[in-house]
């Protein structure tokens, strides 16, 4: 029987600014979500059997510490579910990217998975539950491009203007942590709101920092700015920049060169996975 294969985009940050340090050792942020008609894809069989296993993934990342498996037993746990599931993943997203790849898996699992054990949780618990799994989760298992504020939880969906967006990876893995921990950080950015979204008013309050320890970014973000404004996502390492029409983003991505991987991708307003989920009824 052939599988059904689930999509888990992945997403850009428009813009990254760090408001301040909260008391649990988290950053408060303000952010855009943008969603990309582009992604990982998963496929599932649902065993008698509790087990969580992980049979089709990257060889770079243990099962155990695999996003989706924890993500399956996280739901598993919660809602007392005896049965099981293998799960399938054929990645895309680079990993380290800044394009939420682990928290999109995440999503899809506990989204397909609440489907498939009949275990009915509601939206907003699915993303609680994704939450205690990383900041990015919860705008997935909404499955709406957003404003975004607080840790990236506190969800508004946004309409953005269709946008073709060429994504350049450099290479590199850039740590999370390691960007939020250092000392040369700006964390104090004032509070904006949902109206000054334009670029000349945001910015990525990460991107000095990432340029600065990480000159495969920087070179990147330079080279695609002759372009178009270009950007850093999320912590990165991926750069990119927007467009109007497809094939003006096209023409740019030829141009990148061989020593970094690109794609285009069209930015959605609405996941598909929801789409996907939408269509199975």
């Amino acid at each position: 029987m052939t599988p059904r294969w689930w999509p888990a985009p992945a997403k850009l940050n428009l813009f990254l600014h760090v408001t301040g340090r909260r008391a649990d050792g988290y950053h408060d942020l303000q952010t855009v979500f943008q969603l990309l008609e582009y992604g990982d894809q998963l496929a599932f069989e649902v065993t008698a059997d509790p087990a969580i296993e992980r049979v089709e993934g990257p060889a770079s990342i243990p099962p155990d510490q695999d996003l989706c498996v924890r993500a399956a037993r996280l739901l598993q746990q919660a809602a007392s579910v005896r049965q099981g599931a293998r799960i399938r993943l054929r990645k895309v997203i680079p990993a380290g990217g800044g394009l939420g790849g682990g928290s999109s898996d995440a999503a899809t699992v506990l989204q397909v998975l609440n489907r498939l054990w009949n275990v009915g949780l509601p939206v907003q618990e699915l993303a609680a539950l994704g939450l205690q799994l990383g900041a990015d989760v919860p705008v997935f298992v909404h499955g709406s491009s957003a404003w975004a504020e607080g840790r990236g939880e506190r969800l508004q969906p946004l309409a953005l203007p269709e946008c073709w967006y060429l994504v350049i990876d450099p290479g590199v893995v850039v740590s999370t942590a390691a960007i939020f921990q250092a000392p040369e950080l700006t964390r104090n950015s004032p509070l904006i709101t949902i109206r000054a979204v334009s670029p000349a008013e945001t910015r990525n309050d990460c991107e000095p920092v990432v340029r600065m320890r990480y000159p495969e970014v920087d070179a990147a973000l330079d080279w695609l700015a002759r372009f178009a404004p270009a950007r850093l996502t999320g912590t990165g390492a991926c750069v990119f920049a927007g467009f109007e029409r497809a094939i003006d983003a096209e023409r740019v991505a030829a141009q990148v060169p061989d020593i970094w991987r690109s794609f285009v991708a069209r930015g959605v307003a609405v996941s598909p996975l929801q789409q996907a989920l939408s269509s199975q009824g």
